[in-house]
């Protein structure tokens, strides 16, 4: 086993002692290295899961989402700076309007960057943090119809586009408005954009039979199995299944932006990284991506990253274009896996960047 293989078994194997089954992608430029550890479950009917085991992703699907976006941008089907009230133009209820603040109206490039002013989730809701572990998809009741009429119970809590407020909702809304403009669903929209182009074919919305039975069942931080979530109306916001071995491709990907590799998705990744909203002193979105600069006694390493969390799956990956390194982690329980992330993205940056 080679260095990159050993450091991204190393930290399955550490993050194993604490997860029922988790699958770790190491990248170092055109080199892929992919090793799991733990089960997906306990007793026999848990296997060793692997490249192309199916995790839920939860908040990882925002990238998707917003690649999305900027191909349907590029192609000019929609607009960065088109209010998504015109985009949502005969979905919305009668009666029902898109809230705005200050006379600023929310525009597609807040929902990505979540400076719409949005909650985090939609009018009424609770935290699924607050309901008890074995409860059922707390989102299924989401649908499409009940979250555009749900707009007209939302209040905008900030004028759209000055500050960033995390929200569930602004993108769950953005991947139903670029769905309805470009005249499919959920699904479709990010079939096409994104999962074709770069030859995904485990990433989805809904796992036919055969994904299915390669799907880890979610657990919480104590093993105990927690039924899945899909997100409903808010797909867009964490509705997507997928694998390391995938995540891999998409990573690689955005590695290869503002290259000449001929990727598909080159131009559209690129514009992706041209927009970019300060967060704070030490970080900033991109369109759906988060990014921070290292102190210079850090190593002053380029991070782009974003994670993702549902009743009983943990997703992180993240990468840096400049080192052209990059991590993904998924597990099949509710505790986080960010910290060993970031510490084997680090380790990829110092070692082999």
């Amino acid at each position: 086993m080679n260095d990159l293989g050993n450091l991204v078994q190393q930290t399955a194997d550490r993050l194993a002692g604490r997860q029922v089954g988790v699958v770790v992608a190491g990248l170092v430029r055109d080199t892929v290295e992919i090793r799991g550890a733990g089960r997906t479950g306990p007793g026999p009917a848990g296997g060793r899961p692997g490249p192309d085991t199916l995790f839920e992703i939860g908040s990882v699907t925002k990238v998707f989402t917003s690649l999305a976006l900027a191909r349907l941008s590029l192609a000019g089907t929609v607009g960065l700076d088109e209010p998504l009230a015109d985009v949502l133009a005969g979905a919305l209820p009668a009666g029902v309007a898109v809230p705005a603040r200050g006379g600023e109206p929310i525009v597609l490039r807040h929902l990505s960057i979540h400076t719409s002013g949005l909650p985090r989730l939609p009018a009424g809701m609770l935290l699924p943090s607050l309901l008890t572990p074995n409860k059922p998809d707390p989102y299924a009741h989401c649908t499409p119809e009940w979250l555009l009429a749900s707009l007209g119970r939302t209040k905008v809590r900030a004028v759209p586009g000055r500050s960033f407020r995390y929200s569930n909702l602004g993108a769950g809304l953005l991947g139903l408005a670029l769905a309805h403009r470009a005249g499919t669903d959920y699904a479709g929209l990010v079939r096409r954009e994104v999962c074709e182009p770069l030859g995904l074919a485990d990433t989805v919305l809904a796992p036919d039979a055969e994904q299915a039975a390669r799907l880890a069942p979610g657990h919480t931080g104590g093993g105990r199995p927690v039924p899945g979530w899909n997100l409903a109306g808010l797909a867009g916001a964490g509705g997507l299944k997928s694998t390391a071995a995938d995540l891999a491709l998409f990573l690689r990907a955005q590695l290869a932006a503002g290259t000449d590799d001929g990727s598909p998705l080159g131009p559209a990744v690129a514009l992706t990284r041209e927009v970019r909203h300060r967060v704070n002193p030490f970080a900033w979105m991109h369109l759906g991506w988060l990014g921070r600069r290292l102190h210079p006694r850090q190593g002053g390493h380029l991070q782009l990253w974003h994670n993702g969390g549902t009743g009983g799956s943990r997703s992180f990956a993240a990468f840096d274009p400049e080192k052209q390194v990059g991590v993904i982690v998924l597990a099949n329980t509710r505790r986080s896996v960010d910290t060993p992330g970031v510490e084997l993205l680090r380790t990829l940056q110092t070692t082999h960047g």
